[in-house]
């Protein structure tokens, strides 16, 4: 089976099964890609019994592919990636993106996961 994001966004229905299946975003990051803002990559993800089993993301403008499997990893460009063992919060970076619904409810939950993340001491 086949899931593509694009069509999924387009309102055409879709359904994850048990199923092998595709999962395909073509321009992940189509805002971004829309303004010409360079952080868009392909993304491809292979799914069995509704449990991810390994994905590929590209970052085309930087020439990276990032693989992982699950149980074998995570890698970039074939060199293996791993966390910083960090496990103090006030040290970190946070990043975020706010999604694209709208919808008041849904902003106000984003708002209020927000106001808890800023109030943490963080680097930014």
């Amino acid at each position: 089976s086949f899931i593509g994001e694009e069509s999924v966004a387009a309102g055409e229905g879709s359904i994850l099964t048990d199923n092998p299946t595709w999962i395909i975003d073509p321009i992940d990051g189509t805002t971004n890609f829309v303004h010409r803002f360079p952080f868009v990559a392909v993304s491809i993800g292979f799914v069995v019994n509704k449990k991810m089993e390994f994905g590929i993301v590209y970052s085309c403008i930087e020439d990276k592919m990032y693989t992982a499997r699950k149980g074998k990893g995570a890698f970039c460009n074939g060199q293996k990636l791993q966390v910083s063992g960090q496990e103090d919060i006030t040290k970190s970076l946070i990043v975020t993106e706010l999604g694209s619904n709208r919808d008041p409810e849904t902003i106000k939950i984003i708002l209020s996961n927000m106001e808890r993340l800023l109030s943490i001491p963080i680097h930014g």
